[in-house]
């Protein structure tokens, strides 16, 4: 399971010119679910991204985690993290799971985060989407859970 986690000041998901997703100060993470992935990446991911010390102390360093600020996290489906440009132009999705499975797990990824107690919009799956938001920092992670 692979995640790009960025820092944001406020980021928003749009489908057909409709808000869907929404949120303020917080985390922005596009996840993608590859083949063989299981709910033990998805419970590493979701505790890396709660507990990721992205957000600055009162002396303005990188000390803070998204529960401790109080932060929001948009989460959004992201396939393309698995695309493999190796070869040729167009990128190849074999080591994306199936729809199906990559569905639960990043349904089972959202319901961690918020069991985990941080305050959680998304996406919509499989739907084509209008992403905005503004990158504070910038701040921005890659996170695999192949570790």
């Amino acid at each position: 399971m692979r995640a790009v986690v960025q820092r944001v000041s406020e980021a928003s998901v749009r489908i057909e010119g409709r808000v869907v997703g929404e949120i303020g100060p917080g985390l922005l993470v596009l996840l993608g679910v590859g083949r063989g992935d299981g709910e033990a990446d998805a419970d590493y991911l979701a505790g890396k991204v709660v507990h990721l010390r992205v957000f600055p102390d009162e002396g303005g360093q990188m000390n803070r985690s998204l529960l401790e600020t109080g932060g929001s996290v948009l989460v959004v489906s992201q396939f393309t993290l698995y695309g493999d440009v190796r070869k040729g132009r167009r990128p190849g999705y074999s080591s994306a799971a199936p729809p199906e499975e990559a569905n639960r797990l990043y349904e089972h990824f959202v319901a961690l985060l918020r069991g985990l107690g941080a305050k959680v919009e998304t996406g919509v799956f499989q739907a084509m989407m209008d992403v905005t938001l503004v990158n504070h920092g910038p701040v921005t992670l890659w996170l695999d859970s192949s570790r």
